[in-house]
């Protein structure tokens, strides 16, 4: 209930900063969990992702964010939960799985990080690791627009991508990379060209 008042506060308010388009709503698995793979330039890419989704989002977040107690209050009331970066989480990696085995949907960011030329970055292991054991399918979504005031915003969500062939499989860090990339590759293919 908190999720979907803020969410509305939230769209009220962005109707004033961008002009936001959403595309593929329809491509979102409206039951079952899920991962959703999102590029990342910008900071108001979580709250971006958050409208254009049918469903509530749930994403790791830096944990220094959660050091302020009101912000760190705020936003694990939207779903956010701590990770420890650069470093294997095994607190965060359970988090997730528990998060896609209740059937919640996960916010990703491949790259891991902001890539704010807006180039694409090198894609991490997590974002395979997470579905492929959580046994869910990846929906690869893209943020399109230059981030300035009342420019215009796309947001686009693709087809699910299954890692079904890879369940219960061993894979090397390699493999989860290269599948990872593909799952970039996925995403990228959604990139509008720059409309102001």
């Amino acid at each position: 209930m908190f999720y979907r008042v803020i969410l509305v506060i939230v769209r009220f308010f962005i109707s004033f900063v961008f002009r936001l388009r959403i595309n593929g709503r329809e491509n979102m698995p409206m039951t079952g969990g899920a991962v959703l793979a999102v590029n990342h330039r910008s900071n108001w890419d979580p709250v971006l992702a958050g409208l254009a989704s049918p469903r509530p989002l749930t994403f790791m977040a830096k944990e220094e964010l959660f050091k302020n107690p009101v912000f760190g209050g705020l936003i694990k009331k939207l779903g956010a939960f701590p990770v420890k970066r650069g470093s294997g989480d095994v607190g965060a990696f359970r988090a997730a799985m528990k998060i896609l085995g209740d059937d919640g949907v996960m916010l990703i960011f491949p790259e891991g990080h902001r890539i704010k030329n807006g180039r694409r970055g090198k894609a991490g292991a997590g974002v395979t690791a997470i579905a492929q054991r959580g046994r869910v399918p990846v929906v690869p979504m893209f943020i399109s627009g230059s981030y300035k005031w009342m420019s215009r915003m796309t947001v686009t969500i693709g087809e699910p991508i299954s890692l079904e062939e890879y369940y219960g499989k061993k894979l090397s860090n390699q493999e989860q990379h290269e599948i990872a990339e593909n799952i970039m590759d996925k995403m990228w293919m959604l990139k509008e060209p720059l409309i102001n």
